[in-house]
């Protein structure tokens, strides 16, 4: 499953819990612009939106398509529309219940193909703190030292 896209900040900024795979409704010149690889998941999000007594769906939320180059006549594209994603109504339901507890939040992590379908992979993610961060960086770095001295010997 070859990876279009990657949302590089997602675990650094949030820590992961549970990921993930929806599938993603978009228009034909959408389709195409994502697997050449025109697509950005820099600042989206998942959003969950329920109209009146219809079900809850789930929506992804600033993803970057452009418009496809070879494309003719495209009325009215919005390159940063709310996509639909595709999931099961239980696993939507146990979403809800997730988002309710307090500081959760849906990130998206990749887009990829899967048998000729575009997926998405998000995770269930708790925003991280500065020094956080701070503590996977230095973590990260005394890694790579300790790999740097064991390849030496």
């Amino acid at each position: 499953m070859p990876v279009l896209a990657y949302n590089k900040r997602a675990k650094f900024d949030y820590e992961i819990t549970d990921t993930y795979e929806a599938g993603v409704v978009l228009r034909g010149h959408e389709v195409k612009s994502v697997k050449t690889g025109h697509v950005s998941l820099k600042g989206a999000f998942v959003t969950v939106k329920s109209a009146g007594e219809r079900l809850p769906v789930l929506y992804l939320t600033n993803a970057h398509i452009p418009l496809y180059k070879k494309a003719s006549t495209v009325k009215n594209h919005e390159p940063e529309r709310p996509r639909k994603l595709l999931l099961h109504k239980k696993e939507i339901d146990h979403l809800i219940g997730k988002r309710r507890e307090q500081g959760l939040t849906l990130v998206p992590m990749k887009l990829y193909t899967k048998h000729n379908l575009i997926k998405l992979e998000f995770g269930v993610g708790r925003g991280k703190k500065k020094y956080d961060k701070r503590a996977d960086i230095k973590k990260r770095e005394m890694d790579r030292k300790i790999r740097s001295l064991t390849k030496e010997r």
